[in-house]
Formats: C-alpha cells, sequence, structure tokens
C-alpha cells in the first residue's frame, strides 16, 4: 500500500477525531416559527441563528453579508420552501460556498413534509404572485406543525447521530405538550366555526381550514397586485351583504388598506402575529396559537 497514502489517511482521521463530540448543530432558520420549532426539539445541542423576524415581509429579504456568513457555518438550513423565500435564500446559499445545505440532508424545507393547499392549476404570471407548490405559509396549522416536527426531529438524529435518542425524548416531550394545547385550543376556537373574514394577502387558509373560518374575499384582487378603485368598491359591497367577522392581516402589512375598508363598512380590523415574535404575547409557538386565538375571539364577541 503506498505510505503517503496511509499516512494521508491517518491525517484525515485525526482531523475527523479531533472535532469534539459535544460540539452543537449550527442551524440557519429562515424564518421565527422554524427557529422556535428547532429551539424546541434540539434545546442546547443547536445554535439556531434566525434569518428574519415576524415583522418583515419574508417574500423580500435582502441577501446581506451578515446572513451569507450566518448560512456559510450552518450544517442545516430549516425553511418554509414552497418558493417563499425564492428571492434570497439561494443566493445566500450560492454566496456562502456552503455546498453541504445546498441539497441532501443540510436542507429541510418545512412544506414539502406536509400537503399544502391551494396548488395552482396552471401557472401564469398574470395571476398575480402564485406558489408553484402551494400555499406556503403552513405555520398557522398545529397539525401540520406537529408533523412538521417529527420530520425535523428525524433530521436532527441524522446530522447528529451520536444524539438521536435526545433528538426523540425531546419530540415526545414537545408532542405530549402540543397535543394538550391542540385540544385546548380547539375547544376554544368553536365559537369562530363558519365565521366569515375577509383578508388583507391570502396568507390564512391554513387557518382558516383549521378553525373553519370562511374566507370571503381578499384586499388583494390576485396575490400580490394592487387592488384598483372599482375592485374596492366591490369589496365593500361584499362586506354590506355579506357581514364578516373581522378583516385580517399580519402585524407586518401596512394597515391602510384594511383600515379604509374597515371605516367604509363598520368591520373591525385584527393585526395577527403569523409568526413567533409578531406581538407580545406570540413569544414561542406555543403564544403565537394563544395570541392568534384570543384575538380572534375578541372580535368574535
Amino acid at each position: 500500500m503506498n505510505r503517503t497514502f496511509v499516512a494521508s489517511a491517518f491525517m484525515l482521521l485525526g482531523l475527523v477525531a479531533s472535532v469534539p463530540a459535544s460540539a452543537k448543530l449550527t442551524v440557519f432558520a429562515c424564518e421565527p416559527e422554524w427557529g422556535a420549532l428547532t429551539q424546541e426539539l434540539a434545546g442546547n445541542l443547536a445554535s439556531v441563528d434566525v434569518a428574519t423576524s415576524a415583522l418583515q415581509d419574508v417574500h423580500q429579504i435582502e441577501a446581506k453579508p451578515s446572513l451569507i456568513a450566518k448560512i456559510r457555518r450552518a450544517n442545516l438550513v430549516v425553511c418554509t420552501g414552497a418558493d417563499l423565500e425564492v428571492g434570497w435564500l439561494p443566493q445566500l446559499i450560492r454566496q456562502s460556498g456552503n455546498a453541504a445545505i445546498a441539497s441532501g440532508p443540510g436542507s429541510f424545507m418545512a412544506a414539502s413534509q406536509v400537503s399544502t393547499l391551494n396548488k395552482p392549476s396552471q401557472l401564469d404570471r398574470a395571476n398575480g404572485d402564485v406558489h408553484p407548490q402551494g400555499n406556503p405559509h403552513v405555520q398557522l396549522d398545529p397539525h401540520r406543525m406537529l408533523t412538521i416536527a417529527k420530520a425535523l426531529s428525524a433530521r436532527l438524529g441524522q446530522l447528529d447521530s451520536a444524539n438521536a435518542a435526545v433528538y426523540q425524548k425531546r419530540l415526545q416531550d414537545f408532542s405530549a405538550r402540543w397535543t394538550a394545547a391542540m385540544q385546548r385550543w380547539e375547544a376554544k376556537a368553536a365559537p369562530l366555526k363558519g365565521r366569515k373574514v375577509l383578508v388583507q394577502h391570502d396568507s390564512w387558509p391554513y387557518l382558516n381550514q383549521w378553525l373553519g373560518l370562511v374566507q370571503i374575499g381578499t384586499l388583494e384582487p390576485k396575490p400580490g397586485v394592487p387592488p384598483t378603485s372599482s375592485y374596492l368598491v366591490g369589496l365593500v359591497a361584499t362586506a354590506k351583504n355579506e357581514k364578516p367577522m373581522a378583516i385580517l392581516r399580519a402585524t407586518y402589512q401596512d394597515p391602510k388598506a384594511s383600515l379604509w375598508l374597515s371605516d367604509r363598512t363598520g368591520t373591525p380590523t385584527v393585526a395577527l402575529p403569523f409568526s413567533v415574535g409578531g406581538d407580545a404575547q406570540a413569544k414561542d409557538l406555543f403564544g403565537l396559537y394563544d395570541a392568534t386565538l384570543d384575538k380572534l375571539l375578541q372580535v368574535a364577541k
């Protein structure tokens, strides 16, 4: 056997062995909900950097050098997927030079772990800012969140096999607490079933499906397309005829359009946190759902 090869092999083994067994996974989470979920499942076994806040529109994020630096050192990227981050995540990965998270085990897309709603039957830019893989905002359905948690726990264990049993135990603890919370939320949300809502942007199909809310219109005629005057006049008529419970928007969204419609119809506006950190109550995943339900129930009375 070639002595140079043998020496090189031993050097490589020495380098691998020099990596501390206690080293943390470094996780780059695109949105706060995935950072929060990773922390629930990994605890102090992972160091988590979150790229965005709940008060930002994650469709429109700048690929800043600080984000490139964070993704360069990541072992795992946890994002929504379904093209939500298509305008900036591929650029970050490309500029980071981190091939380990470009695909394979180092890339985890939450929307790929569950069925998505509102997949377009055909792709046409005339239909606005549509997502070919379906609506990406899966974090607003707690049942899908539990499915995603199970898949993410398995991925963490795959990347850090020495601690796989710890990830499994933390998943079991999270699942028990989450299932109990879902039962509490669903009992509490009974008065919302069948209530009508208008929305500022079509971000809420998973919340609507879970709670039984009936969406009767959006303030955008097509996703990402500003409304015309005639369209808004039609919404005023819709609101007066259908008498929706509320106009929903995310806390990061400009309230002007919702307030305009509210002033003309008397329909209350509700700003929902949409992600962890979206308001003072939504400090973690459990608080996100508590805050969302509390705000909806306030206007359902």
